[in-house]
């Protein structure tokens, strides 16, 4: 069974930096375009950032473009999303999510365009 596990979430104050991982388990990764999604309370949940297939390609919201990056290790099969210069407004519960069937090189920013999802981190930025 594929599964993707988050991990690296916590707390942490304004200004600071954390480090996400998602580690998953499958034999095709090198395949899948990965992406984060965040989920404050009360909000929807909404695209963070994501990465292509090959890692060649990444996108970003403009909420975060600056101060995301999002890096994947295919050998690993992990994927990593950095944040730096948190600010108390990026505090939600983030997801990682795998697109299986990629248009490409693609770099899906719809929630529905994924396939599976990870069970979620939270990160929380205090001011």
């Amino acid at each position: 069974q594929v599964q993707l596990v988050e991990s690296g979430g916590g707390l942490v104050q304004a200004g600071g930096s954390l480090r996400l991982s998602c580690a998953a388990s499958t034999r095709i990764f090198n395949s899948v375009a990965m992406g984060w999604f965040r989920q404050a309370p009360g909000k929807e949940r909404e695209f963070v950032g994501g990465i292509s297939r090959s890692g060649s390609r990444t996108s970003f919201a403009e909420s975060v473009k600056g101060r995301f990056a999002i890096s994947r290790d295919n050998a690993k099969d992990t994927v990593y999303l950095q944040m730096n210069s948190l600010k108390p407004e990026d505090t939600a519960v983030y997801f990682c999510a795998g697109d299986f069937w990629p248009a490409d090189d693609a770099t899906p920013w719809e929630a529905h365009e994924y396939d599976l999802w990870g069970q979620g981190t939270q990160v929380t930025v205090s001011s």
